[in-house]
């Protein structure tokens, strides 16, 4: 069993920095881990995903909306996935989600409890 625990939102002007934190228990080693997350009155979106070192499509991949502007990060010792967060934008304000799980299920099999980020103008 996979429990992620997310960390680090909060409110900040447009033009801020923050850094969200998903501290992982359990196996995530194996599995791609990803940030997603959902705005009042619209569907969860994916907003960045990264791979475990061993699949041939390492790396990390992006939605357009955030693309150098957010970088996602991961520190295995500590078992704990980052997203940075710079050059906030009003749009950006939405509950962000930290999931983990096999790349066959779309590194979905578990989900974190949610962090709330506010930007304002």
């Amino acid at each position: 069993q996979v429990q992620l625990v997310e960390s680090g939102g909060g409110s900040v002007q447009a033009g801020g920095s923050l850094r969200l934190s998903c501290a992982a228990s359990g196996y995530t080693s194996g599995y791609c881990m990803g940030w997603f997350r959902q705005a009042p009155g619209k569907e969860r979106e994916e907003v960045a995903r990264l791979w475990p070192g061993y699949y041939a499509n390492y790396g990390t991949r992006y939605a357009d909306s955030v693309k150098g502007r957010f970088t996602i990060s991961r520190d295995n010792a500590k078992n704990t996935l980052y997203l940075q967060m710079n050059s906030l934008k009003p749009e950006d304000t939405a509950i962000y989600y930290c999931s983990s799980g096999s790349a066959s299920n779309n590194c979905q099999n578990y989900w974190g409890q949610g962090t709330q980020v506010t930007v304002s103008s």
